[in-house]
């Protein structure tokens, strides 16, 4: 059977867990790792006992998150990997600046979340870092993909558009049939050099709820899964089994498995 013809669409990390996506053209791939600086920061929302010297996986409940937290949405944020420095901005207006590699810095996007978040607390806001550490919804490093055409299925369903942004993927494919990436599970995807392989369905929050642009939780899309395919999954997970560098465009193929 011949894989149906796949490109990368766009491509995404999202520096902060729970803010603003950093569309990137291109990207290099290293083996057993997500992308690079992809939710490399967290805001720790009351003691979880990380410890950035030692990091050990937690759920994404320790953290400010969309699920839970969906003004988030709202806030524009831009991370400078050259300076550390975060800069949010509410309503085109910066209302917050730190460099996370200082405590100062750290300390004024905390003292920022303390104020403007205070009901959503359950203590102290901490800006979170770990060497290499992802504080991703799972504990592999994994890189997150949607097939776009699956999006447009669910969009049928449902009757409205759904912004993609709202799965927060770090890879977005078009070309494939609706679900087709279900069908890829232990399969090995090439995008330039790299390669990928598919590990795991991604079971969806309510964080998919929550529109990216205007904050607004105007959706139920798990439960419209759950009703309509009898799951809540939507995207897949791959780990990266050879590194390489990937761009928007590249193509997607499908390898053929090899015969011993």
């Amino acid at each position: 059977m011949i894989a149906p013809a796949a490109t990368i669409a766009s491509i995404y990390r999202y520096p902060v867990k729970g803010l603003t996506p950093e569309s990137l053209t291109e990207v290099a791939l290293q083996a057993g790792q997500t992308l690079r600086g992809d939710r490399a920061y967290a805001i720790e929302n009351g003691p979880s006992g990380f410890d950035p010297a030692n990091p050990v996986w937690k759920a994404k409940t320790h953290y400010l998150m969309l699920m839970r937290n969906e003004r988030l949405a709202a806030l524009r944020t831009r991370l400078d990997d050259a300076t550390h420095t975060l800069s949010i901005s509410a309503g085109g207006v910066e209302v917050a600046r730190g460099d996370l590699g200082s405590a100062q810095g750290r300390a004024a996007i905390e003292a920022f979340f303390v104020a403007g978040f205070a009901d959503e607390l359950k203590g102290p806001p901490k800006l979170l870092v770990g060497a290499g550490y992802s504080f991703s919804d799972v504990a592999r490093k994994v890189v997150s993909i949607i097939n776009l055409s699956s999006v447009a299925a669910l969009e049928q369903v449902v009757g409205r558009p759904i912004h993609p942004l709202r799965f927060r993927a770090n890879l977005y494919v078009s070309g494939w049939p609706a679900w087709h990436e279900f069908d890829l599970l232990g399969q090995t995807l090439a995008i330039g050099d790299a390669r990928l392989k598919i590990v795991k369905r991604i079971v969806r929050c309510a964080a998919i709820n929550v529109d990216p642009d205007t904050a607004a939780r105007d959706l139920e899309i798990p439960a419209t899964l759950q009703r309509s395919y009898g799951h809540a999954d939507c995207g897949v997970y791959a780990e990266v089994i050879d590194g390489g560098r990937i761009a928007a465009g590249d193509a997607v193929e499908v390898e053929e498995a090899r015969l011993l």
